[in-house]
């Protein structure tokens, strides 16, 4: 009985997250684009380092109807290069500028792990939330985006989805403690599990509902989808569409994607399904 319940679908949820004093709400899925200045991101396609590309790939993530542009600096991949705070925080005051003079109404996302990094791009570029891969490692982070009244994407390295639940607990109560109001669930697809806990946590990811907060999905062309049908990176977005359906399925708040276009395109058709249900 009780694994019935837990495989039911997801019902919709009202979440909201306060973004410049503007109410956002999750209920229903946004897309969040992928915008990495960096020259080593693990797929090829999300790497933009110039002033022209950077703005060209700002107005396609919006154009495309993304809601949301997540920048990263430093990439996370397996095995990838840690470049310094310095160089990180060059990265990004360079791109920011950009991105907001191009598109001054899209929600802007870090992607960084760094509270020194967090706390400069939110006071003096306005970004609107933080994404931290590594589920606050920086004892200053909950601290930083708590002061600040920052939305904060919590990721969770953990390999189960019990696991998850326990840690996530814990550093729900330890940010709701600091005064933080407004945090998204990361479950951390690609990170600390092997291919196969990946799928057992995709399986049972309504499970997280429990915490009454909205969730992330980040496996847009990860490892999971193209070592199990033996390709590329590069040719793996019809597998991120087919994972990023299940993940709505299992009530996905965001997707985090390389290709907007077709993450929105999942967004519409379920919602247009939804909406004749019997």
């Amino acid at each position: 009985m009780e694994r019935n319940r837990f495989s039911m679908e997801p019902k919709p949820v009202d979440y909201t997250i306060n973004v410049r004093g503007e109410l956002i709400n999750l209920g229903s899925p946004m897309v969040m684009g992928i915008l990495n200045v960096t020259p080593d991101s693990f797929y090829a396609g999300s790497r933009v380092q110039t002033a022209d590309a950077i703005r060209q790939r700002a107005h396609q993530i919006m154009a495309e109807g993304g809601g949301m542009i997540d920048v990263g600096a430093c990439s996370t991949r397996p095995g990838g290069e840690v470049v310094s705070e310095v160089e990180e925080m060059r990265r990004l005051e360079m791109a920011l500028p950009i991105i907001k003079e191009a598109e001054p109404n899209a929600i802007l996302s870090v992607d960084t792990f760094r509270a020194s990094v967090a706390r400069r791009m939110i006071e003096d570029f306005g970004v609107d939330i933080i994404n931290d891969v590594e589920e606050g490692r920086d004892k200053a982070m909950f601290e930083t985006v708590a002061e600040l009244g920052t939305p904060y994407i919590l990721m969770s390295v953990a390999p189960t989805i019990e696991t998850m639940l326990l840690g996530f607990a814990e550093k729900v109560n330890q940010l709701r403690a600091l005064g933080q109001k407004d945090i998204i669930l990361d479950p951390g697809f690609g990170f600390g599990k092997s291919l196969e806990e990946n799928f057992v946590v995709l399986n049972e990811m309504e499970k997280l509902h429990v915490l009454d907060l909205p969730i992330l999905v980040g496996i847009s062309r990860k490892r999971m989808i193209h070592q199990t049908l033996d390709i590329t990176a590069a040719d793996s977005l019809n597998g991120t569409t087919v994972i990023n359906t299940w993940a709505l399925e299992k009530g996905a708040a965001v997707l985090r994607v390389h290709d907007v276009r077709a993450a929105v395109e999942i967004v519409k058709l379920k919602a247009k399904r939804d909406s004749v249900k019997s």
